[in-house]
């Protein structure tokens, strides 16, 4: 049973083949045989799995099914989950309890669906590579020596090592897609606004946002479906009718316009990557799409432009943790300013300091202009460049990553080539468009890549089309790393 799509085991459950109750036992006994490997957990819920299942079979009797009702679903740790440890893999976090569910935590549950527990990360989601995270390093369930991508690497790794039906993510400059394509798997950051953050634990608020993880493109169709929509506890949420993305599953490109920019194909990345986009290029342009090149001329810009964004909004947005209120505090302070120094220096890790400092500077007095005002009128740029891009074309098709997935430890000393791996996912969160990760090949090493599909704002459904028509002329997304 761990190896059903969403809708697979729907279909299941609604026949009455299996329970929800014995899908559910069935995915934790998974977890017991590859989670030592992979490490894509940091908290297992096995007592309220068990219970959600149950109470999802009591629905499922009573003729009340949903798509997602008895489904075994992992979460991110940054996602807060009510009486279930939320940490954000940091020591700062730890032991921290959340009175109260996230919006997307509590539409599952009002669909039914069953939560397995909370999935690793990078620390506060900083990072590419799931290797920041206070408790654990997660691996790559195709190469257990290489990193699953991040900062949601553990959601990603358990969706592909069958040690989940799906999972949520969060996406501030490609975490959600990267992993997706280290781990062969479907990943979508939506609009920006299109899904509530109430409940993430912010880290760029003006760039996070949540997405579905999944096994195939229409899984993330289900998934999304139920988690989209206005929320009124969320001040940048949008309000506007979600469409069913279930009626997007359409398998067809004909007289559609494929925008390739030229900027994304660049010295320095991998040429297998290159070699294998094309190629799904290549498929879609055989189904009856016109490719055309276009420019994004500011992409150039987007790293540097991301950093000083995202990291004064993380000094901001961090400056809560001080051992006050909730989570660590430092045990032997005597002053205040003493246990709040300690305390943050201890519970932070290198990385989240690291981009603390740099957001404090940029924020600085005497530097606000020249860097984050600066970087604020760029991101206008890059938002002008999409929406030009898309006069010309329907979608706009580039790599997800410039490589496959890298071995464990290979950039931990170098933090630029570590940043760089997300050089071709930044631009859509700084725009704030929708984009999909779907695998599209293989590295000569049997690693995963990902080809990235961008719409305009809030045309998911133009996204899932393009990538449903992709999946169904291929069988990338049928292949399943060889897990005992």
């Amino acid at each position: 049973m761990h190896r059903l799509t969403i809708h697979e085991l729907h279909k299941k459950l609604k026949g009455k083949e299996v329970t929800a109750q014995e899908a559910t036992e069935a995915l934790l006994k998974r977890i017991k045989e590859v989670d030592p490997k992979i490490k894509a957990y940091l908290t297992v819920t096995e007592k309220e799995a068990i219970a959600g299942a149950q109470e999802a079979d009591r629905r499922i009797a009573d003729g009340k099914i949903s798509p997602l009702t008895g489904i075994p679903l992992a979460i991110k740790d940054n996602m807060c989950t009510q009486g279930i440890q939320t940490t954000c893999a940091s020591k700062i976090l730890e032991g921290f309890i959340p009175p109260y569910d996230a919006t997307v935590v509590k539409r599952l549950k009002d669909e039914g669906g069953v939560l397995l527990g909370k999935a690793n990360m990078d620390e506060f989601a900083m990072g590419s590579s799931t290797e920041n995270s206070r408790f654990t390093v997660t691996r790559n369930p195709w190469n257990l020596e290489t990193i699953p991508g991040g900062s949601s690497g553990g959601s990603a790794a358990a969706v592909a090592a069958d040690a989940c039906i799906a999972a949520l993510g969060s996406d501030t400059g490609g975490s959600i897609r990267q992993p997706a394509a280290c781990c062969g798997v479907v990943g979508m950051k939506p609009t920006y606004g299109r899904i509530s953050r109430y409940g993430l634990v912010a880290f760029g608020s003006s760039l996070d946002q949540i997405g579905p993880i999944t096994k195939d493109v229409e899984d993330c169709a289900i998934l999304l479906n139920a988690i989209a929509g206005h929320d009124p506890l969320d001040s940048t949420s949008i309000n506007l009718p979600i469409p069913d993305y279930s009626k997007a599953l359409i398998k067809d490109v004909k007289g559609w316009t494929l925008g390739v920019p030229k900027e994304f194909f660049v010295e320095g990345m991998d040429p297998q990557v290159e070699e294998e986009v094309g190629a799904a290029i290549r498929v879609l342009e055989g189904l009856g799409a016109t490719v055309k090149e276009i420019a994004l001329p500011h992409t150039g810009y987007a790293v540097a432009t991301y950093y000083i964004i995202c990291t004064a909004e993380a000094s901001s947005n961090l400056a809560r943790y001080d051992g006050v209120k909730y989570g660590f505090r430092a045990p032997e302070s005597k002053e205040l300013m003493e246990m709040y120094q300690e305390t943050r220096s201890e519970g932070f890790g290198p990385e989240v300091k690291r981009r603390i400092m740099l957001g404090t500077y940029v924020l600085s007095s005497g530097y606000y202009d020249a860097y984050y005002r600066k970087a604020s009128q760029v991101r206008t740029l890059i938002k002008e460049d999409f929406e030009k891009a898309f006069d010309q074309c329907d979608v706009i098709i580039t790599p997800t990553a410039p490589t496959p997935a890298f071995r464990l430890g290979e950039k931990m000393e170098d933090p630029l080539q570590m940043y760089l791996s997300d050089i071709f996912t930044i631009s859509v969160n700084l725009a704030g468009v929708p984009a999909l990760s779907i695998p599209c090949g293989f590295s000569n090493e049997g690693l995963p890549i990902g080809l990235q599909i961008i719409g305009k704002h809030l045309e998911e459904e133009r996204i899932i089309q393009a990538a449903y028509t992709f999946e169904q002329n291929t069988d990338h997304h049928t292949k399943r790393p060889k897990l005992s």
